[in-house]
């Protein structure tokens, strides 16, 4: 009995001392609220809570979870759960946990930390997350007034080229105790800055986002408590234009949308040290001026900056602000107010120039060497008066001036007057440019390159993908779209960043929405747009092609305004964000009907509006084509999409828990207009639709819509067209590039979606870039077109692009059953040219990295699969003994695997592998 109990007591010890070590190698990281990292001021009542397990073992499997949070960091720290205690859950979910504790009142603040049971062990998160309440109701923002300016001053300009001075507003104000905490909330139309005792407050810029300011105003909350002292301090504000005061003032305001002069409201909620609280708010007896050193601010114009007119130490108590006036009360603007739940704009990046040559005109031209979306920094000497000019383009001429065409009326254009006090360096507060040259005029020498340094701007989110191959071409196109992307991203995805548009156009983010969010954690920007296009619809149906609706195109169609119905599906399945599909569900439901009762025709859609925007045209010079044998008609393009839009519907009634009443009007529908299409576009005798572009055919087949078993003729004609009439090129446009690439793949034909990928000679992608593009063009021949309509950022034309590249190449796609990738599929296409991809992807569980390397007769696979998540990998072997899975052959692992069309699928939990196949 002895002899036993020795080898089975230390048996025991042994195997408490290997779950020690392997708990000693997990984690609890990435804490969100709202998928937001300690948010200030959200108005969400019950807000979603998630987290990441990091770990250094394989085989993380969460089995439970308890969520503690408390009114202030003391409990939590004491475990005194006085909001919320879950109790211990057993549950492998990790991400969007619904809050369910005490109600969460006004300006509540909530501690909380969750403690995570493992098949390794329990593990407590060493972080301690934070979030606060919002002003949960419109009365409580009472006595809290509107306060402007609502006049033109001197120098001002309401016309086509509107130019409008900064508003500068201060308060002094006198805290009579010593301060425990205080936060400020605050509504800044269109654009704000911030100060308290001289200092900028949060890192933010071109804040808030913009909204439709009738629909709904967004306001920001900030933790002052640091900034202010007990007595004196000093409030101050700089308004800015944005999109409030609209970039073009008494013109065409049949289309252009605007709301009226800057504006502001604000509360400072104090809390002093002996319990008593205080609320300050902006009323009449704050003071303004418009005479302060920001002349103009136009986003399409650009800003004029007088240092001669700067106000030293106006946002600091003891200023004489004698000859400012007393604020006005004005107009609210009328929307409803919401807390901001995605993150402001902020400088993301610097960039160096990389030449300055001077033009025979005296002036000189700045090369960024990148095309970017922000503003430049100046530095520079001189004399008071001296006026620094920078103008922005994108391209030159071919002398070597700068190319503005493209840009329209934009003016594009910065203007810096010195005041003449040594060195002095500037930068604009209220504008951004998209640029890769500018003009610099004023300096009386030749300025250094180390005058200058680009700032980058956009939304202040996370960047979660990389990816580079064996292939330049490819890798190149990746960096474009990445810098493309970005710049883009405006508090809402715009189109453009330079020219006289820079609108959120639907059409251009229909498939988009889904490529991007691979390389950017945009889930909370798309959220947002999500309730731009809701509040932006009409009370019959009706979507627009722009949301917000800065512009009116209420024109009716369905390939633009079904982007409110793609990108919800993309929040599912890329985030697993099941509330937007709850929130939005009947929103959608109604521009469906809507658009069935005026204008299904015999059960086909008869309005389109665009059709396949933007295909190759035959000449260089054309915008778009006019030959009919490369348009597709529109008819067939909007019946087949509706369809589409169809089936997605009717996977939301099903998640939403609609009755099944729904899901039968879905499915006669969609079964009517399928039927209706194939009668009408389908030609028996030749397997095509229509008139065989590539998009006829691509969006039934894609669409599930083709007749049984002549799914193969159908795709044999598209290979046609790309092979021989297009000679292995692109010939699509916006509507059947977002299905391209994957639908060629899918079919068996990766290597001719390898071949348009890699293509650098027209039309492709890798054209624009051999051509000096460093983004998206917007249009294939955008060295070539008319200038009226070639953007040189644009993102419209990446299609399928993006996706292709990670769920077919990288093998990174996520589960449909799973959504959110808690099961991944990992399936790369290895039937190309190709011979390495590097590919990594942070999902909402952590970060799933993909690396191949493949020769004649062998392919090594680095993979890593985040904790809490598991993936199917489909491996290119016929034989189990051909497959090592960490120097170990496979049948000798406790990995399940099974065998399917000469391929080995792979069953891995959580962790990182190497797996080499002969």
């Amino acid at each position: 009995m002895k002899k036993f109990f020795l080898p089975l007591t230390f048996i025991i010890i042994t195997l408490i001392s290997i779950s020690a070590k392997a708990q000693n190698k997990i984690s609890v990281i990435n804490l969100q609220c709202e998928m937001l990292s300690n948010p200030e001021g959200i108005d969400v009542v019950q807000p979603r809570l998630s987290w990441q397990i990091n770990a250094g073992v394989n085989d993380v499997k969460q089995t439970g979870y308890q969520i503690v949070v408390a009114s202030t960091l003391e409990n939590l720290n004491a475990n005194k759960a006085d909001l919320w205690d879950s109790g211990k859950v057993q549950s492998d979910k990790s991400v969007h946990i619904v809050y369910n504790g005490k109600r969460l009142e006004n300006r509540q603040n909530a501690f909380w930390k969750v403690i995570v049971w493992t098949n390794k062990g329990e593990i407590q998160s060493v972080e301690k997350a934070h979030f606060s309440m919002g002003i949960m109701n419109y009365a409580d923002w009472k006595s809290t007034r509107w306060i402007g300016y609502e006049k033109a001053a001197a120098g001002d300009s309401i016309s086509q080229y509107s130019r409008l001075s900064a508003r500068y507003l201060r308060k002094e104000i006198n805290l009579k105790k010593q301060v425990k905490n205080a936060k400020v909330y605050i509504m800044g139309m269109g654009l704000y800055e911030l100060y308290i005792n001289g200092n900028k407050i949060g890192d933010q810029v071109l804040a808030p986002v913009p909204t439709d300011y009738t629909k709904n105003v967004k306001y920001n909350v900030f933790d002052v408590t640091s900034q202010l002292k007990e007595g004196k301090n000093m409030l101050g504000t700089i308004l800015g234009n944005g999109r409030f005061f609209t970039m073009r003032q008494d013109f065409k305001p049949y289309k252009i949308k605007t709301f009226g002069y800057p504006k502001m409201a604000l509360q400072l909620f104090v809390e002093y040290t002996d319990g008593s609280k205080e609320i300050i708010r902006t009323d009449d007896t704050w003071k303004v001026t418009t005479n302060g050193p920001i002349l103009s601010n136009n986003e399409y114009d650009g800003e004029e900056y007088d240092a001669r007119k700067e106000m030293k130490n106006w946002s600091t108590v003891n200023f004489d602000d004698k000859k400012w006036l007393l604020a006005e009360y004005v107009q609210e603007p009328g929307g409803f107010y919401e807390a901001q739940m995605t993150p402001n704009m902020k400088i993301m990046g610097e960039v160096k120039p990389i030449s300055i040559k001077q033009t025979p005109k005296g002036t000189y031209i700045l090369d960024m060497g990148q095309n970017m979306v922000g503003w430049l920094q100046l530095k520079v000497k001189g004399q008071s008066g001296d006026k620094i000019k920078l103008k922005f383009a994108e391209s030159l001429q071919a002398d070597g001036s700068l190319y503005i065409e493209n840009l329209r009326d934009a003016r594009t254009t910065d203007v810096y007057t010195l005041k003449g006090e040594g060195e002095e360096i500037w930068e604009p507060a209220f504008v951004f440019h998209g640029f890769r040259f500018v003009e610099v005029s004023g300096y009386t020498t030749k300025p250094a390159l180390d005058n200058f340094v680009g700032k980058v701007v956009y939304d202040d989110i996370k960047t979660t993908g990389t990816f580079e191959s064996s292939d330049a071409v490819m890798n190149q196109i990746f960096k474009n779209a990445y810098w493309g992307i970005s710049g883009n991203y405006k508090g809402m995805p715009i189109d453009c960043p330079q020219r006289n548009e820079r609108q959120p156009w639907l059409g251009d983010r229909t498939t988009g929405a889904y490529g991007e969010s691979f390389l950017f954690d945009n889930q909370t920007l798309y959220v947002k747009w999500l309730d731009d296009i809701k509040n932006a619809q009409t009370a019959d149906g009706g979507i627009p092609d722009v949301a917000p609706a800065f512009w009116r195109y209420y024109g009716d169609n369905v390939t633009w305004p079904g982007t409110y119905i793609t990108v919800a599906d993309m929040l599912y399945q890329q985030f697993g964000d099941q509330k937007v599909i709850e929130k939005h569900y009947s929103a959608m439901k109604k521009w469906v009907v809507y658009m069935e009762q005026n204008y299904l025709v015999k059960d086909l859609m008869t309005k389109d509006k665009y059709g396949d925007w933007c295909v190759p045209p035959e000449s260089l010079e054309l915008i778009h084509s006019k030959d009919s044998a490369r348009t597709t008609n529109g008819e067939l393009i909007a019946s087949a999409f509706y369809y589409h839009l169809l089936q997605k519907m009717k996977k939301f009634a099903a998640i939403n828990g609609t009755n099944q009443q729904d899901i039968q009007y879905y499915n006669s529908l969609s079964e009517r207009v399928k039927t209706a299409f194939n009668a009408k576009f389908f030609n028996a005798s030749k397997n095509n639709y229509a008139n065989n572009t590539v998009t006829a055919n691509l969006l039934p087949l894609a669409f599930g819509m083709v007749p049984e078993n002549l799914e193969s003729k159908v795709f044999d004609n598209i290979v046609h067209e790309v092979e021989v009439t297009y000679k292995g090129h692109i010939s699509t446009g916006v509507i059947g590039t977002q299905f391209l690439m994957r639908t060629l793949s899918e079919y068996g034909r990766p290597d001719l979606s390898y071949k348009l990928a890699s293509n650098d000679t027209y039309p492709s992608w890798g054209y624009m870039a051999k051509n000096g593009a460093t983004t998206i063009w917007e249009l294939w021949n955008g060295n070539t077109a008319d200038p009226k309509m070639n953007s040189q950022n644009h993102v419209m034309l990446l299609g399928d692009l993006l996706i292709w590249y990670y769920e077919n190449i990288a093998g990174i796609k996520g589960n449909p059953e799973t959504p959110g990738f808690k099961q991944i599929i990992m399936k790369p296409d290895f039937e190309t040219d190709l011979t390495f991809v590097n590919a990594s992807y942070e999902s909402i569980h952590g970060t799933i990295k993909s690396n191949w390397k493949k020769s004649k007769k062998s392919l090594q696979w680095n993979i890593t699969i985040p904790a809490n998540t598991s993936a199917i990998v489909y491996l290119p072997a016929m034989n189990v003994s051909s497959v090592l899975v960490d120097n170990k052959k496979l049948d000798k692992t406790n990995l399940a695997y099974t065998k399917e069309n000469n391929k080995i699928l792979l069953t891995l939990p959580s962790g990182s592998y190497v797996v080499n196949v002969k």
